[in-house]
């Protein structure tokens, strides 16, 4: 596993919502919610049609996320490609 040189980027952050509000919006259901960990975005993951966290990253390049998924404890760094 790589180290991330983002972790600096991390910030004490509430999720945004309870569920990714673009899958809500275009009436898709996210398969697994991940917050951003600089902002508290909640998009969907890569496994949903809609990619909205992936896609959050790549509007705003924060690069740091958390699964929100209960009984999942990771982040992910997109810069990186590495758990944080």
């Amino acid at each position: 596993m790589a180290d991330c040189m983002h972790v600096d980027q991390i910030r004490a952050v509430t999720p945004r919502s309870e569920t990714c509000e673009e899958c809500r919006a275009s009436g898709q259901t996210p398969v697994a919610r991940r917050m951003c960990l600089v902002c508290g975005n909640v998009g969907c993951c890569d496994s949903t049609p809609g990619r909205h966290a992936s896609k959050h990253f790549e509007a705003t390049g924060h690069p740091v996320m958390a699964s929100i998924e209960p009984g999942q404890d990771w982040k992910w760094c997109y810069v990186d490609k590495s758990y944080v």
